[in-house]
């Protein structure tokens, strides 16, 4: 298969996972080159996702490898070939690649955990809740450049409403709430939104409420993806400089740590709901 220039997430993950059974089985990649026939040139740009490779090429390197767990090697088996070709691909030249790795992201993930302190999630944001958000980021986006987000950023809602939607646990402050981006009308529509999103079946809304004090996290939006693997999985942040992803071990532990107590800090669904319905008509 033809090398990949600009790699996508999904192919970079499965190529750092690909590294790390051939780091366990004790090999250098020249010494893993000699194995499999080819040159470390060849292991190296696997290795980094920059040359796409075949499902049963990943059963042989995981056999070579020693790999014995099944479920992980058919698991990574599933995410090979090249990119995938999703709606995304309309925007590859338009917004940063960061952006459009979190739509497939969204697009494999067998379930998906956000939680934020000051912006309702993404993919819960109406047309106009998104808009007044971005006009005020910094620097400022050109009149188009925020149109190009904002349907970006709606289009990715189709991972919640398409053939097999995917079950979400959205873990609200209630500051985030009450920030009323774009005026009354704009927040009141947004509530509205989010008290019909949660009577969905896939989706769970926990919303912590202020007089709960402290709690757990930070305002750093966080997504926890969930993979066919829980050592699979990945988490997004939101930074000023970017589209952030982590996965290594240590790091998925202590972020499914952080949601489990800020969780466990937020009003049940249904009593969620209705503070979301007070709020709404004080707005």
């Amino acid at each position: 298969m033809p090398p990949a220039n600009t790699p996508t997430l999904r192919q970079r993950r499965l190529g750092a996972e690909l590294r790390k059974l051939r780091e366990r089985a004790g090999l250098s990649s020249t010494a893993a080159a000699a194995v499999h026939g080819m040159n470390q040139a060849r292991v190296s740009s696997i290795e980094a996702g920059r040359y796409a490779v075949s499902a049963e090429r990943v059963r042989t390197l995981a056999r070579n490898y020693t790999c014995g767990d099944e479920r992980l090697v058919e698991a990574l088996a599933g995410m090979t070939g090249g990119r995938t070709r999703g709606w995304w691909d309309e925007y590859r030249d338009i917004l940063p690649s960061g952006l459009q790795d979190l739509a497939e992201l969204e697009h494999h993930a067998t379930a998906l955990r956000v939680a934020s302190v000051v912006h309702i999630p993404g993919l819960l944001q109406t047309h106009e809740h998104a808009r007044a958000v971005f006009r005020e980021v910094v620097p400022p986006l050109l009149p188009y450049e925020v149109e190009h987000r904002v349907s970006y950023r709606i289009k990715r809602q189709v991972a919640l409403h398409g053939e097999r939607p995917t079950s979400m646990t959205a873990i609200l402050h209630e500051a985030a709430l009450r920030m009323g981006f774009g005026g009354s009308a704009t927040a009141k529509a947004q509530l509205q939104h989010l008290i019909d999103m949660s009577e969905q079946p896939n989706l769970t809304l926990a919303v912590v409420p202020f007089g709960k004090g402290a709690f757990p996290g930070s305002g750093q939006p966080i997504v926890y993806a969930s993979g066919q693997l829980a050592q699979l999985d990945t988490v997004q942040l939101d930074t000023e400089h970017g589209v952030e992803f982590l996965d290594a071990e240590a790091q998925l532990a202590k972020y499914r740590s952080v949601l489990d107590r800020m969780e466990a800090c937020a009003l049940p669904p249904d009593e969620s709901r209705e503070l979301v319905h007070r709020i709404k008509q004080e707005a």
